[in-house]
């Protein structure tokens, strides 16, 4: 039978790799706004362009903002498990 510590320790881990997971696709996401939906804008653009090019840029900075922080939550403590773990054996 397991111990109920290693059962939580076990679970808070699938936990960080959810996140850094979910980390890298919102990274993912905010690159594809970035590249492909914002694109390069054009030399003289429309007011309607000028504005949809500013919408997808925005778009593309807020989930690259909440990609890495979700990244960052989730990789720096599952490291520091690594580090702790290792000391232990």
């Amino acid at each position: 039978m397991e111990h109920a510590g290693t059962r939580g320790l076990r679970l808070y881990k699938s936990l960080l790799n959810g996140l850094i997971i979910a980390g890298i696709i919102i990274l993912g996401v905010s690159l594809y706004y970035w590249i492909i939906k914002a694109g390069i804008p054009y030399q003289d653009p429309t007011e309607e362009l000028r504005i949809q090019y500013a919408i997808n840029m925005g778009i593309g900075d807020e989930l690259f903002k909440v990609g890495l922080i979700m990244f960052a939550v989730g990789l720096i403590p599952r490291i520091a498990l690594a580090i702790i773990g290792q000391r232990k054996k």
